[in-house]
Formats: C-alpha cells, sequence, structure tokens
C-alpha cells in the first residue's frame, strides 16, 4: 500500500471555514430525497437519479448516511453509478463505498472504490476491471493533509447547503479525486436564477457550478440547478449528452420533520394456558422486535445496500448466486484485502459440498 506524503494541493482558508460554519440546524433540512429523470439531448427518458440522505450513527458518531444511485442506458448500453458514505457533521467522509459500471458486450468496464477514515489516516482502495484485464490500487493518505476534503457524497450535502443559502463564497477551494484518484482540488461557482419547468409550474431555480481541476488532464465540471428548499432541479455534466431533469414538483421542505416512533401492538396468541410462559413469550417476543427495529433504524444502509446489490444481481443474472453475493460484498469489509471483482465466477462455491 503505497503512502502519499507531501501533497501540493491544499485547501484554501475560505473552504475551511465555510465547513466550520455549518450549523446543524442547516442539516436537518437537507434532509431528504431527490428523484429525477436521466433524459437524452433529443428529450428521450434513459434512466433514473436519485439521492437520499438521511440522519446515522457511525461507530458511535452522529453523522449523515447519503445513498445516490444513477441507472440507466445510453446508447442501448446499460450504465450506472452508486455511491453509499457516511458524512459527519463537518462533512468529512467517514466511509465511502463508489461502484461505476458500462455493460458494453465483450467489454464491460467496472470501477469500484472504498475509502474509509482509519485513525489518523484515510484509506483508499480501487478495482478497475475492463473486459478480462484488472488493476488494483491502494492508497493511504495521513488525515491532516486531506483537510477540506470533498468526497463525491459530502458534494452532494454541501450542494444542498450552498442551494439553501443562495450564495455561494469566493475563494473557496477544496480537495477532491479526480477519475484516477489524485488528489486535486475543486471549486464551486454561483451560476444565478432562472426558470425552469417542472411539471406544469415554472419554478426559479439556483445554479451552481462545480469543477474538478485535475493536474494531469481537462477540468471536469458539472452546473446544479436547486429549488428554494434544496432539491435538485437538474443536473448536466458539461460535454455529456444527458441531462438529469426534475420532472415532478416535489413536497417543499420548509422545516425538521421529526421522525415518528414506532408503535407496537402486542397481539396475543391462543397457544398455551399457562399464564406465566404465555407472558414470558410475549416479552420476549415484544423485545426482539424492539431490538431489531431499532437496529434496523440506526442502519438505514441495509435498505441501500441490498437495493443495489438485487440491482447488480439481475443485471448481471449469475448461474451461482452465492459466490457472486460473496464476491459483491467482499470490499466491503475494511479488514479484508480486495478481491478481483467478480474472479470467483468461475469457482466452485464454498457453501456448496460435493456429495
Amino acid at each position: 500500500m503505497e503512502e502519499l506524503k507531501d501533497l501540493a494541493p491544499k485547501a484554501s482558508i475560505e473552504a475551511i471555514e465555510f465547513l466550520q460554519s455549518i450549523e446543524p440546524e442547516e442539516l436537518q433540512l437537507c434532509l431528504f430525497v431527490d428523484s429525477l429523470v436521466t433524459i437524452s439531448d433529443t428529450g428521450r427518458e434513459l434512466g433514473e437519479f436519485t439521492i437520499t440522505i438521511q440522519q446515522a450513527t457511525y461507530h458511535d458518531e452522529d453523522c449523515y448516511l447519503i445513498h445516490a444511485n444513477s441507472h440507466g442506458c445510453i446508447d442501448d448500453i446499460p450504465c450506472g453509478t452508486s455511491i453509499m458514505a457516511y458524512v459527519s457533521k463537518r462533512l468529512e467522509t467517514l466511509e465511502q463505498h463508489h461502484h461505476e459500471y458500462v455493460k458494453i458486450k465483450d467489454h464491460p468496464l467496472d470501477r469500484k472504490s472504498y475509502m474509509v477514515r482509519q485513525e489518523d489516516q484515510l484509506v483508499v482502495n480501487k478495482i478497475v476491471t475492463e473486459g478480462q484485464d484488472e488493476k488494483r490500487h491502494a492508497f493511504t493518505f495521513p488525515w491532516s493533509s486531506v483537510e477540506g476534503f470533498i468526497s463525491e457524497a459530502s458534494n452532494l450535502l454541501m450542494l444542498r447547503i450552498l442551494a439553501k443559502r443562495k450564495a455561494v463564497p469566493e475563494n473557496m477551494v477544496f480537495l477532491s479525486f479526480d477519475t484516477e484518484t489524485n488528489l486535486c482540488t475543486s471549486t464551486f461557482k454561483e451560476l444565478g436564477s432562472r426558470n425552469q419547468t417542472v411539471g406544469r409550474e415554472v419554478m426559479e431555480v439556483f445554479g451552481i457550478e462545480r469543477a474538478i481541476h485535475s493536474e494531469k488532464d481537462l477540468p471536469t465540471m458539472w452546473h446544479f440547478f436547486f429549488l428554494f428548499d434544496g432539491h435538485l432541479a437538474s443536473r448536466v455534466q458539461i460535454g455529456s449528452p444527458v441531462t438529469m431533469k426534475l420532472i415532478q414538483v416535489p413536497l417543499l421542505k420548509e422545516k425538521e420533520e421529526e421522525e415518528q416512533k414506532p408503535v407496537f401492538e402486542k397481539k396475543p396468541l391462543i397457544w398455551e394456558e399457562d399464564m406465566h410462559l404465555y407472558s414470558k413469550y410475549l416479552d420476549r417476543k415484544e423485545e426482539l422486535k424492539a431490538n431489531h427495529t431499532t437496529y434496523v433504524r440506526h442502519h438505514p444502509e441495509l435498505k441501500a445496500i441490498m437495493a443495489d446489490f438485487l440491482q447488480f444481481l439481475l443485471l448481471r443474472k449469475p448461474e451461482d448466486v452465492f459466490t457472486f453475493a460473496a464476491d459483491y460484498f467482499a470490499p466491503f469489509s475494511s479488514q479484508k484485502h480486495l478481491e478481483t471483482s467478480f474472479q470467483m465466477s468461475n469457482k466452485a462455491n464454498p457453501l456448496m459440498k460435493n456429495n
């Protein structure tokens, strides 16, 4: 594993001050779901794009779970991106899983990266598979060297904050990764307001430009436009033939909505005449239900993980589901060295024994 030291790119003071200025109340107003449609330059619907941000806990630290998912077909070629991450209240990335694929016949492209904060380091593992060719990389960055780093996941949360403030401070320079996982700078620029048709309504939207300035390639830029409450109205990567647009006005978020606590009902079961045993059964039943529900509520990433896995499973349609699942979830373990992407597809299933 290569340790990267003396990194040239640095975040600006203005960027650090912005991150320190974020208030908990602002973050609470950014917890909602965005759902957009991917549209070609000819107006054809190609796919969908969703972003979900919600409260979570990561190793006993209160934080935010961010899940973004884009899937569709461009020129009849299935492609997609999935991001799932835990982000702190200062927009630090605690852990992030990033998966991209382009299902070209006879030459598929698959990119997976796993990023995690481990004590005083940021550890990044990456697998890129093109056809039968696979490359693996692992990097470590001293945590102090990535102050002001904005990952793809934390960028989604920061954009909502900027949109709600309806202002982009000048001279903000953050750190980011380019497509080759080289540390570089990223900037944000205000694009002003304009009108956009959403459904049957004409609504005012606020624009923000994000740019990643790679030292080894041309800058990559995106234009985002938001409704007043932070809902994403449109997104386009400059030079791309597709645009992601909001086609239905969402429920606009004005204030924090309190999470409703689950209510568990006790339903009597007439199966035992011994009232003492029957009472113990009911108590244990409710205890288990409460524990399971609490665990799922504290770990909303479970639904995101399973949704991504099932979607990818249905795209690949493997004969051996057990081996496919074992290989798919292997990169999620920070304690295990990353395996080749789906390299075990031709091996015997370790869960199946010969008679």
